[in-house]
């Protein structure tokens, strides 16, 4: 028996521990990970819906299975809720909140609502998405900094694992210090002790997104868009290899070289590295006449941009 057969993912000790324990590399115990048998008509309706999302974040169910009716696909809503909580997916409008925590897991507050983001390192947040490749998909995690929206770290893999986001996070933390806040989403693998623990034992304050309210971590949701709009659609990504390679030189692009309109044309990394220039704001939400809130108008034109 090889030392990865040891490894129980069902075991009440995290995974990551279990690793530390038998001595087997993190990244060993994924590429032993073999992918599902893919439903190719389920693979069509996601990919489907995550071209509407990008296009439509605010989408929830009930207009997804509009859209894929028009589409000449007639899938009820049980499916669509099926496959868009596959892909982490809700819409940003107020409603039910896919991203399921474990439920012994500890859920955190939200701290960041009317917060003024001032400076680099103040708050770091992260999120996953769904990378689509000719057959199937794969998933990707980043972490933000929120003042100059540099990518600090990010990761890819074939499962939903927390291992890969631990991964991700001790990059960000060996490379570029710690945040004195980071968010997150509700999502198991952010509530997971392997993920907290090294949060908590980096003595970083811990913001969790409130349910039904994807605006929480705006920033992040329009990295996504931009990710798959100018890069991710234009090529058409075959292998995880090629997606790896596509993805360096896309996001060493996007800190180092694209222009941001929200940072005064500027590139993340010039503002990360002069601390001038960013900034951030979670505004809460206050109706006003006309039903709109302010939070929804004013966020929404920032996903835009």
């Amino acid at each position: 028996m090889m030392r990865q057969d040891w490894i129980d993912k069902g075991d009440a000790v995290a995974v990551s521990r279990q690793c530390v324990l038998t001595g087997v590399s993190r990244a060993t115990l994924y590429a032993q990970q073999k992918p599902k048998a893919l439903d190719e008509h389920d693979e069509l309706i996601k990919r489907l819906l995550d071209e509407e999302y990008t296009r439509h974040p605010f989408y929830g169910t009930r207009r997804m299975v509009v859209y894929l009716g028009r589409c000449g696909h007639t899938v009820n809503r049980k499916r669509a809720q099926r496959l868009m909580r596959s892909m982490g997916l809700a819409g940003m409008a107020p409603g039910p909140n896919t991203s399921r925590a474990h439920p012994q897991h500890k859920v955190y507050p939200y701290l960041l609502r009317g917060v003024a983001i001032e400076r680099p390192n103040q708050v770091w947040s992260t999120d996953i998405t769904y990378i689509r490749l000719a057959r199937g998909f794969v998933y990707l995690v980043a972490i933000m900094d929120w003042y100059s929206r540099r990518v600090l770290s990010w990761r890819i893999s074939n499962s939903m694992d927390a291992m890969f986001c631990v991964d991700c996070l001790e990059d960000a933390l060996r490379l570029h210090g710690k945040p004195e806040v980071f968010n997150s989403d509700q999502g198991s693998q952010f509530t997971s002790e392997a993920f907290t623990g090294v949060l908590k034992r980096e003595g970083i304050t811990i913001s969790m997104d409130g349910r039904g309210r994807a605006f929480d971590n705006i920033f992040v949701e329009r990295l996504w868009r931009n990710v798959k709009y100018e890069d991710v659609y234009l090529n058409g990504y075959a292998t995880m290899g090629e997606l790896l390679i596509g993805l360096t030189k896309y996001f060493s692009f996007y800190n180092a070289e694209r222009m941001h309109q929200s940072l005064a044309n500027q590139t993340p990394n010039a503002v990360y590295a002069s601390a001038t220039g960013g900034g951030a704001l979670i505004v809460d939400k206050f109706p006003r006449e006309g039903g709109e809130t302010p939070c929804f108008a004013a966020l929404h034109r920032e996903f835009l941009q």
